[in-house]
């Protein structure tokens, strides 16, 4: 009899969901500290579904019971219902355009009375099952250029219509699945031309673009003298070596300034080149665009220009463009400060001045990472990062016990994409990467992200509980 209704904890790694359990707790935690007000009831404030903590600890509540539905689901069910999933998922994609809610200047929300949900969030769910799905599928020849395309193309479909919808920061997240193709068989050389296109968009942007014309021009004319005797028995190898000068080419000319004009916004724009210390040539076409669209509203310090033109002080230098370079910048700036005033140790639970008096925006979404740095210290974001880690670690270990290429290929999915959120977002409040509007994992205020990661970790736990079955 107990073999026909095996208990609901049978073959479930623990480890895995514990880890959640402390990261989402540090998370409303977080919150928290962000968001409290003194001589607020906590009791009751957390109770009340109208503080950001407590809206997130109902959200916690209702992830949780997804995640025991997800656990008494047949592994099959994920299977089977993958592809529809993900039809589902670009539908609702596609369903954002003609009812979306233009939020902090993107257009990728949808507003249900009190909710609002954010489908390129939510599908990164549905990328994931359809690719596993495709991957494991017997008919499915990884080493054809074909099957390489297609995976690619599920992957790539959804962050096409999110760059349509403005969510640039979500959408690079797609491209994290790149790195379970190539545990399933994708040639190193996608990831080396990868790199090298990544390494040209760079050197456009710090290189004077004739220089750079003339200097990709020399490499080639340089390759072409170092294979001559090779060339003499392949003509086609002149002809790729041309290839490649005139798509380089083209990139750094044309590819690169209608990404920068046409595709990303003029405040991912600047914060690209605040980030790499060059002026903007691109600040002409920005200029007209508010960039405080992608900020909440922010206490500027005691002392600054803006509050004495505030106070009633002179106005003269409001448009300069100095006043803008320092608007893009702000919101890094303030979370540096913030991090950097925590110390070895920590300035302590609830004593945070940067984080309490609200002049790091967006502290309970994109710079939460900074509430912690500040509240606790070196210390304290070492031992945070520690068990990201330990969960990472988890998971590629669970991935590399699968019999199934579905549970395996799934699972370095979550992994991934995982690594991709923590990875930036951190990067991103220390100023070692753009801002792009990328959710910490587990511990950012958003119900639509909580629950897409718990859904997301809680399919790959009931898949490893079956991991004797092999999943197609």
């Amino acid at each position: 009899m107990s073999q026909r209704n095996p208990e609901i904890s049978k073959g479930v790694d623990w480890v895995v969901i514990w880890l959640y359990l402390l990261l989402v707790s540090i998370g409303i935690l977080s919150i928290f500290m962000a968001t409290y007000r003194e001589n607020d009831p906590i009791l009751r404030s957390f109770l009340t579904f109208k503080t950001d903590y407590s809206k997130q600890l109902y959200f916690f509540g209702f992830s949780l019971i997804l995640g025991l539905f997800i656990l008494l689901t047949d592994s099959k069910f994920f299977t089977a219902t993958a592809n529809i999933s993900y039809a589902f998922g670009i539908v609702l994609l596609l369903l954002v355009f003609p009812f979306h809610t233009e939020v902090k200047g993107t257009n990728s929300i949808i507003r249900l009375g009190g909710i609002q949900i954010q489908p390129a969030d939510i599908c990164k769910l549905f990328v994931n099952l359809a690719l596993a799905k495709y991957l494991s599928r017997i008919e499915t020849n990884f080493n054809q250029p074909r099957a390489q395309l297609i995976a690619a193309g599920i992957t790539l479909l959804p962050a096409v219509i999110s760059i349509a919808q403005s969510e640039t920061g979500l959408a690079l997240v797609y491209f994290s699945f790149f790195l379970v193709m190539f545990r399933e068989g994708l040639p190193a050389y996608y990831l080396i031309i990868g790199f090298s296109l990544a390494v040209l968009v760079v050197a456009t942007l710090l290189v004077d673009k004739n220089l750079l014309a003339i200097i990709l021009t020399v490499i080639a004319a340089l390759s072409i003298y170092a294979l001559r005797r090779q060339l003499k028995r392949s003509r086609g190898l002149l002809t790729r070596i041309i290839l490649i000068w005139a798509i380089c080419v083209g990139v750094q000319r044309f590819a690169v300034p209608v990404i920068f004009t046409k595709i990303l916004q003029p405040h991912q724009v600047s914060r690209i080149f605040d980030l790499l210390g060059v002026e903007n040539p691109y600040s002409e076409a920005a200029a007209p665009i508010d960039t405080s669209e992608a900020t909440a509203p922010i206490d500027i310090p005691a002392g600054s220009d803006t509050l004495q033109q505030r106070s009633g002080g002179t106005t003269e230098a409001t448009d300069a463009k100095p006043k803008k370079k320092k608007e893009d910048n702000y919101n890094v700036k303030q979370s540096k400060i913030a991090i950097g005033s925590g110390g070895f140790a920590g300035v302590g639970f609830l004593k945070g001045t940067q984080t309490r008096f609200e002049f790091v925006p967006e502290q309970r979404t994109d710079f939460i990472f900074c509430t912690i740095g500040e509240g606790f210290g070196f210390v304290g974001s070492f031992l945070f990062l520690s068990i990201y880690f330990f969960l990472l670690m988890r998971i590629v270990n669970i991935a590399e016990r699968q019999r199934s290429v579905f549970s395996r290929a799934y699972a370095y999915g979550v992994a991934s994409v995982l690594f991709f959120h923590i990875a930036i977002n951190v990067c991103m409040t220390i100023g070692l990467a753009p801002v792009i509007g990328i959710p910490l994992p587990f511990i950012s205020y958003g119900g639509t992200s909580l629950i897409t990661f718990t859904i997301m970790l809680f399919i790959m736990i009931r898949l490893d509980a079956d991991r004797q079955m092999v999943l197609r």
